[in-house]
Formats: structure tokens, sequence, C-alpha cells
């Protein structure tokens, strides 16, 4: 039998709930209700009930033991209604099948093929930079990933659409985020400015991607890449190939994915180093004497240790991915408190990561703690930047390595500095962008 106790939580107005505090501070609300409510909270958001998971036991049962009772949170599918049937949106067998057939693109044998590619890409990112000129670090990774994940997953080099490619992401990050973005959704089809905007900026996304597909009917070529196989692809009954709109949705899937969230990454990583200099000074120093003076490889990655713990840490304080949702599909119980049918999970990276029970100063920047023996008996899910179970991020082996190779590229010759005073506030929308870019001065090592 199912427990009717409900779990606590913060008290808000009779009308629209908490909405207007977790509106104004969203991961500051949620690290409160963790704070003060413990491993287990609840709150409303006019009509939508939600159910904060703080604990690695309670987040393993939803994203691993129980996760076929669990769907993506209504949010989330609001948010990314407009990547169709694609691998971050599709549920059920849909989504077993097509899970299927990208997997062999993300093999590590693969993906060690990938390396190369990448550091290249990186060499060329800044072979344009000057010694003392400011640059938005955010959105140069974004261009250096972007490019990254065309040319290796889909073949094709979009460089010249990258600023249409930026806009429109930006049109679709504001979309969801701020207080507006909680209200009731209004009709898609009604002609307000907001949607006008939104459906321009899909229909700019849609004119790239249909015409990667366009070329690669005609080119009817195997390269390997992830297009390739999904092109290929045989309904295992039918023996019908994709559709254009089937492929879309992947690739489109595919090309912001796997590009934002490591750019992001990225990008908070130099903000961090920038911040902690004897850190990146030991950055610096396993580079020289691990390279060398010549190029990251894929193949150097087990060598590069701090490295790898410095882009961890990062992860820890600023996941791109900071907040999970969903749905449960049947009533079921968690922690000893009923979970109706319908109700809204979030599962958050961002709190999860600061807890003190499992990180000791969580808010400081230290690498070093991933050389203990405290992170080695870390429980799984007091760590999740990628999310867990059948649903872990298909591209995170892809995403480490080239997280790891482009701040090895850089860093080997480049020193980056934040070119103004003060904390660079993250915003929470689909992922954790910088407010306002994240502004650097680059100076040649």
């Amino acid at each position: 039998m199912i427990a009717q106790l409900l779990p606590p939580g913060p008290r808000g107005r009779s009308l629209t709930g908490n909405l207007q505090e977790y509106a104004r501070d969203q991961l500051g609300f949620l690290a409160r209700c963790a704070r003060e409510y413990g491993d287990i909270s609840r709150f409303r958001l006019i009509n939508v009930r939600v159910y904060l998971l703080n604990h690695p036991d309670y987040i393993d049962y939803v994203l691993v033991r129980n996760n076929r009772n669990f769907i993506k949170s209504r949010r989330t599918r609001e948010q990314l209604r407009f990547l169709g049937e694609g691998l971050l949106t599709s549920e059920g067998d849909f989504w077993r099948r097509q899970r299927r057939l990208a997997q062999p693109a993300f093999h590590k044998d693969r993906i060690a093929a990938y390396g190369r590619t990448m550091v290249e890409h990186t060499e060329a990112a800044v072979a344009g930079w000057q010694d003392g000129r400011v640059h938005d670090v955010y959105q140069e990774m974004m261009r250096l990933t972007l490019r990254i994940a065309s040319t290796t997953l889909l073949g094709s080099d979009v460089d010249g659409q990258a600023g249409v490619i930026g806009s429109a992401l930006d049109v679709l990050a504001r979309r969801f985020s701020g207080p507006k973005s909680y209200l009731l959704p209004v009709p898609a089809a009604l002609p307000t400015p907001a949607n006008r905007r939104f459906r321009r900026a899909v229909g700019q996304l849609d004119e790239v991607v249909y015409g990667i597909i366009r070329k690669r009917r005609e080119k009817a070529e195997e390269t390997g890449d992830l297009l390739s196989m999904l092109l290929e692809a045989k309904d295992e009954e039918t023996g019908e190939r994709m559709t254009d709109k089937q492929l879309r949705d992947e690739a489109l899937t595919i090309l912001l994915a796997g590009h934002e969230t490591t750019a992001i990454a990225l990008s908070w990583t130099f903000y961090l180093l920038s911040r902690h200099p004897v850190v990146e000074g030991k950055l610096s120093m396993e580079l020289r004497e691990v390279l060398g003076g010549r190029v990251p490889e894929a193949q150097d990655m087990s060598r590069l240790r701090f490295t790898g713990m410095v882009v961890k840490e990062s992860m820890r304080l600023y996941p791109p991915a900071w907040g999970i949702g969903r749905q449960a599909v049947a009533g079921c119980e968690i922690g000893g408190y009923g979970v109706p049918a319908g109700t809204q999970l979030v599962m958050s990276p961002w709190v999860m990561h600061r807890d003190p029970r499992y990180y000791e100063d969580p808010e400081t920047f230290d690498p070093d703690r991933w050389a203990t023996e405290a992170a080695r008996q870390l429980p799984k899910y007091a760590y999740f930047p990628f999310g867990g179970g059948p649903r872990l991020c298909i591209g995170r082996s892809f995403a480490e390595m080239e997280t790891l190779l482009v701040l090895a590229a850089i860093v080997q010759k480049w020193n980056l500095k934040l070119a103004e005073v003060g904390r660079i506030e993250p915003r929470p929308s689909v992922t954790l962008r910088p407010e306002k870019g994240i502004m650097m001065m680059v100076r040649r090592r």
C-alpha cells in the first residue's frame, strides 16, 4: 500500500504557490528546500506540485531501479518539444530503438578516433587570438564545440552558420527562463511576438539540419559518423528507413545537446581556473610534463590525471545539466512519502553536488578532492552531471574526452584571465549558461 504522508516544504501563496520565489532564484530556492526540509521536499508552482529529491538512494530509485515508472517531466517536454521525437524527448520502445541505432557511433574506439579532429578544430579556433585581446570565452567555446559536433557526428561543417545557430539558441533559451516560463503556455498558434520569434528560431535550425540531411542523401556515401548510421538504419519489422523528419529530430538533438553542454562546461572551467591561479599553475605544469609541447591526443587522457580532476570538479560546481526532471507514471513511495501519479520530480546536480554530507568545503573549487579516499567512497548519485540509468547521456564519453582535450590544447598555449571584476552569475534555463557571457583576456604563454 502506498504511503499517504506528503513530504514537507515551504508554504506558498494561495494562487501561485512558490512560483515567485522559485522564479526569482531557482538554484537558491532548491538549495534552501534541501537545506531546510531534508532529502525530499515538496513545493507548488501554480497548479503543478513538485517533489525535490536530494538523496543518492532516491535519485537511484527514479533513474535506475524503478526507471520505467518515470518519464521526462512535463516542463522538460514543453521546453524540448521543438526537438520532436529525438533521443532527449522520446519515450518507451521508440526511444529504446533509437538509442540502439545511435549507440555504435559512441563506441570508445570510434570516439578515440574523433580526438584528433577535436584538437585540430581547437587549434584553428584559437589561431586568430591575439595576445592581450579580450574574448567572450562562452561564445568562443559555443562556436568551437558546434563545429566539433557537426563535423564528427554529422559529417558536415556548419561553421558558416554558427551565428544563425547561436542566435536561434539564445531565443530558445530565453523562452524557457524567467518567471513567464512557468505560467500556462500561450497556444503556439497565436501570433504573439514571443511565438513568432520562437517559430523563426526553430525554422532557422530546421533549415540548417534539413540542409545537412539533403546533402548527405545526395552524396550517398558511408562516412562512419552518426548521421551515416541513422541514414542506413532500417526498421526491424518493416525494413523502412528513417524519414527526413525522424532524421531531423535526431540530428538536431545531437547538434544542440552535443555542443552546448560541453561549451558550458569549458566556459565555467576557464572561469574557475582564472579565480584559482594555484590550480591553474598546477594544471599548466602537468600539461608541460606530460605533453612536452606537443598537441594532446586521446591516448593522453589516462596520463592527464589532474586535468581530468579539474574538469570533474568544474562540473561538480557548475553542472551544465543543473536539474533533471521526471514525472511519475503510476503512484509509488519514496522515502516513506507517497508520490501520486503525475507528480513532477526534480533531481538537481547543482544542489546534490554542494551537499556538505558528501563534500568537505563544498563551495570550494578543489580538484584534488577527487584523489582522496572520500571521493572514492562517494555514493553513486552524489555526483551525476550526466544523469544516470538507461537514459545516461549517450554522449558522455564523447563529452568527457572533448572537454579534456580542448582544455589541454588551450591551456598549454594560452593563459585566460577574467577581464571583469566580480562573480559571473549562472542563468538556469535548459542548461546552466553564464548570464552575460564570460569576458576573458588571453595571454600567450
